[in-house]
């Protein structure tokens, strides 16, 4: 029977079959997990945007009842409300980077003026260097950004370029580029649909 030429394909398709239905069990086990962890991923993604304070081992209870109490969800707008006034809004940015697609949500206060914050959700750029963009450093500098004197849709100029706001990647020249302009397409989409111009 060993000798048999149908013996390796019999017992390849059967290693296969058990093994393919080992992974799918565990994928339909562990599904509901994986999507609770991912929403808990965005919440803090999107507290974090909005500079809202939160203990990073606290339990998820507590994160989903701070989330819940200080932020609305309408589609994939996020709009942040504090004593009743609505402080801001967070919306998605997406566009090609040098690798891959970079994914974000952006912060603005309720008049449009300033950038409130700017959290990073996907990016396959190069580590160490593109890949950088996820990093608080390079974050930090959107946290109450002033956008309101940007003109033609430049709401993000690195320096020194004349009327330069924040600092790119040093190394990951065509990254910044990316995440500048995706940043200025996509503030001046959501902006002109908000006002209606």
């Amino acid at each position: 029977m060993k000798k048999s030429f149908f013996y390796p394909i019999l017992f390849m398709s059967l290693l296969t079959a058990i093994f393919t239905f080992i992974l799918a069990f565990m994928e339909f086990g562990t599904a509901e997990k994986v999507e609770q962890n991912l929403a808990l991923e965005l919440q803090k993604k999107i507290l974090y945007v909005f500079d809202i304070p939160y203990d990073s081992s606290a339990s998820t209870e507590s994160i989903n009842k701070l989330f819940s109490d200080k932020i609305t969800r309408d589609g994939d707008l996020f709009t942040y409300t504090e004593g009743g006034q609505i402080m801001g809004y967070a919306f998605p940015a997406s566009g090609p980077g040098l690798w891959g697609g970079i994914e974000m949500y952006v912060g603005i206060s309720e008049d449009y003026n300033t950038l409130l914050g700017l959290a990073i959700t996907d990016q396959n750029e190069t580590p160490g260097l593109g890949g950088r963009i996820g990093d608080e450093e390079f974050l930090g500098q959107f946290r109450n950004l002033d956008v309101s004197g940007s003109t033609q849709g430049n709401y993000i100029i690195y320096r020194p370029a004349p009327g330069g706001n924040t600092d790119a990647v040093t190394g990951a020249t065509l990254t910044s580029k990316s995440v500048s302009k995706l940043l200025n397409e996509d503030i001046q989409a959501f902006l002109a649909e908000r006002k209606g111009d």
